[in-house]
């Protein structure tokens, strides 16, 4: 006990004659953990938003939608507009057993007047498949969605957004089971569906056949939606695509190497894209806050070695009286050790506080496109165990800065060290 008391008096004594120097080696270390943490928030931020954004969304779903060919083919020119109908939904659907698991479709009609006495909303009416909720987020509040039966009786049902609901029927009057007018069409409310950030509330849905039938629509379709299986690779999802093109190529006559005739969003490819960016952002994070360390354990090792320098006659001095040299190397461990651990801490408490005061004042941060909002920044707080785990690496790293300066001092015969300047 009575040699740790003094080992810390000397410590004490040592960090008092040297306070600048102490503090500008401490302010090195804690920068370093604080950066480090503070840079793990802001990366942990963009990855928890991208998280957020499809974790209720199907990743093994694909949308087609129409474009406009790029080639001439077959004696017809460039520049044809490609039109989508409901032959390429079967095609989808039996051409692609392997590996389609449900198939459906979207048509939409723009500026419909819903009404109900007095009150009416404006919306955009969408004719979809009972598979939409399985792709796209469309959280339920109450009742149901379209399903198989309202698709091959084209009933006119619909499901509405909670607000328009809360517009048509003011002062708590019940809208499930409501008729409701749309363009003198006479709409049962079967479904309400809340809002998410990144839906417009001033949409509905109806059964896909049931809008085509009332607009006129005929056979055409917006774009053609669906969720597959046995598509686990990059690859695998690069062949089907390629496979795809080729059936609505022959169906549509347009080259199956013309990316421009139909656009393919693979949710599952751009997954596996955005994956491979949100660990390249780990790793970049990782390497620069490693660097800011390194930063601090080399002004750690670089004081060691000055008090070292600055000290080695009094190591000779005792040594020659008898001191054993593991006294030297615990005093000038013990001494990296404190400075790493103390500053370390302090460099860890403000970069968790940091983060904290990150995510209190910018925690949820989203980007407004024009027709939806998409979270770009969520909850860019660490891990108290990170926090932790990266202290304590700091800690050991400081230790190894200590012991070396530490060896040099003990291996120094009292003689050498006694002539030292």
């Amino acid at each position: 006990i009575t040699f740790m008391i003094d080992i810390w008096q000397e410590i004490y004594g040592t960090i008092r004659r040297n306070k600048l120097r102490t503090f500008l080696t401490g302010f090195a270390v804690a920068w370093g953990i604080f950066m480090l943490i503070v840079l793990l928030g802001a990366g942990n931020g963009l990855i928890h938003a991208f998280e957020a954004s499809s974790s209720d969304m199907a990743m093994n779903s694909i949308k087609i939608f129409p474009g406009r060919t790029s080639k001439s083919y077959d004696g017809l020119k460039e520049g044809r507009r490609i039109r989508l109908n409901n032959e390429d939904v079967d095609i989808t659907a039996k051409n692609f057993r392997k590996n389609v698991i449900t198939a459906g479709a979207t048509v939409e009609q723009g500026s419909v007047n819903i009404s109900h006495g007095k009150e009416y909303v404006n919306v955009t009416l969408n004719g979809v498949y009972p598979d939409y909720t399985e792709v796209e987020r469309v959280k339920s509040a109450g009742g149901r969605f379209i399903n198989h039966i309202d698709i091959q009786e084209r009933r006119k049902v619909i499901v509405i957004n909670k607000k328009t609901a809360d517009i048509l029927f003011p002062r708590g009057q019940q809208a499930m089971g409501q008729f409701i007018n749309g363009n003198g069409t006479a709409y049962q409310i079967v479904g309400l569906y809340e809002n998410k950030e990144d839906r417009d509330t001033r949409e509905a849905f109806v059964p896909f056949t049931t809008l085509q039938l009332i607009y006129n629509k005929g056979d055409t379709l917006n774009d053609i939606i669906f969720t597959t299986k046995e598509l686990n690779t990059e690859e695998a999802n690069e062949t089907f695509e390629k496979d795809y093109r080729k059936a609505i190529g022959a169906h549509h006559r347009f080259d199956a190497t013309d990316d421009g005739a139909i656009w393919i969003w693979n949710r599952f490819t751009q997954y596996l894209q955005q994956q491979k960016g949100m660990n390249i952002l780990r790793t970049a994070i990782w390497i620069i806050g490693i660097f800011t360390l390194l930063s601090g354990i080399v002004g750690v090792s670089n004081i060691m070695l000055i008090t070292v320098k600055e000290r080695t006659r009094e190591f000779g001095i005792r040594k020659a009286l008898g001191a054993k040299p593991s006294s030297i190397l615990w005093l000038i461990i013990i001494e990296s050790v404190v400075i790493t651990t103390l500053f370390g801490y302090i460099g860890m408490v403000a970069g968790i506080g940091a983060t904290e005061y990150m995510n209190m004042v910018a925690g949820s941060q989203t980007m407004d496109t024009g027709m939806w909002t998409e979270t770009v920044f969520l909850d860019p707080t660490v891990d108290v165990k990170i926090a932790i785990q990266a202290t304590l690496t700091l800690i050991i790293a400081g230790t190894l800065a200590g012991f070396f300066p530490a060896k040099k001092a003990v291996s120094i015969s009292p003689i050498e060290a006694l002539r030292a300047e």
